[in-house]
């Protein structure tokens, strides 16, 4: 092989370090798995391109020359950053690290949503798992340009570009003061809210639930009072509290607990939830949760059945 096309090779580089370590072509050649004479030929190959002797070679095997000695810590260095750099695209591979970019258009506090990502955290620790709040509109957009990778959302609607999988639905539930004659009961209908006042966020999900309230309510015959408040959930439900009005909510949220309000459920209402994710993406993270979110979502199913309605915001 001409000396000027020879291309410094990682095997190079191991045929050389083994060479140094054991002081003989022959013990390389035993821990390589292969023969001495090959061995041999590669580090000529070496010592031809650098332009320098690498061993000093004498009858019971070699030793390093000063140029040797200087290139062994360069050839151990780069071996041990390849190996961690491999070890460290497999290890993302497997799903043992790397990154997964999430939308949330549900609670966290319970529920599938919070099982899902618990059982996904403890399976997969070293996966860094980011949260974005935001609306359908803002998750969809994100996901087509793989800003994120999976958006959880109501609904079952197909959009372009996206696939979808839908894997759990949650109740309905009214919120109310605790001293309101509606909270005597353990379960409400569409009827018993038509003279009622309801406030909602400007942030989501807010407008998705004024929209929802006006088309269960305007199909009863009544458009319902809304007054839109410019704070988010946690400042919204103490206005409940205050009696400012009442609000909606998913199952989910009811585990967190707000001095002053009760949460009942409306008969037979329930809000289905969906995946959402670019068929383009090959984050394997993503791709792991996917198939866990559809197992746990296969067990429910089979375990649960929820009665009542479908509806979707």
């Amino acid at each position: 092989m001409p000396t000027s096309s020879l291309t410094i090779e990682l095997r190079h580089l191991r045929y050389f370090v083994a060479t140094a370590e054991h002081g003989s072509f022959r013990k390389a050649g035993v821990v390589l798995g292969l023969d001495h004479s090959a061995v041999s030929r590669r580090i000529r190959d070496l010592e031809d391109h650098l332009g320098a002797s690498l061993f000093n070679r004498h009858n019971g095997g070699v030793c390093l020359t000063l140029a040797g000695e200087q290139f062994l810590p360069r050839a151990r260095k780069a071996l041990r950053s390849i190996g961690d750099g491999a070890r460290h695209v497999a290890a993302i591979g497997r799903n043992e690290e790397g990154r997964i970019r999430i939308g949330i258009f549900s609670s966290l506090a319970s529920g599938y949503l919070s099982d899902l990502m618990r059982a996904y955290s403890e399976r997969h620790s070293r996966v860094r798992i980011e949260f974005y709040d935001g609306d359908p509109a803002e998750h969809i957009a994100a996901v087509r340009q793989v800003r994120i990778d999976v958006a959880f959302l109501t609904g079952v609607i197909e959009r372009a570009g996206c696939d979808i999988a839908h894997l759990w639905s949650e109740r309905v539930f009214v919120v109310l003061p605790e001293g309101h004659l509606l909270a005597k009961r353990s379960e409400l209908d569409w009827s018993d809210l038509l003279d009622e006042r309801f406030i909602v966020s400007e942030i989501a999900p807010g407008p998705e639930i004024q929209d929802y309230l006006v088309q269960r309510l305007a199909g009863l015959g009544r458009h319902p009072e809304i007054e839109l408040q410019a704070v988010g959930r946690d400042n919204l439900l103490p206005l409940v509290a205050l009696g400012r009005g009442l609000t909606l909510t998913s199952e989910a949220t009811t585990a967190a607990h707000f001095p002053g309000i009760v949460y009942r459920p409306i008969r037979g209402e329930c809000l289905p939830f969906s995946a959402i994710w670019s068929p383009v993406n090959d984050n394997p993270s993503m791709r792991r949760l996917l198939s866990m979110a559809r197992s746990m979502a296969k067990a429910r199913r089979s375990g649960k059945r929820l009665n009542g309605a479908v509806a979707t915001i």
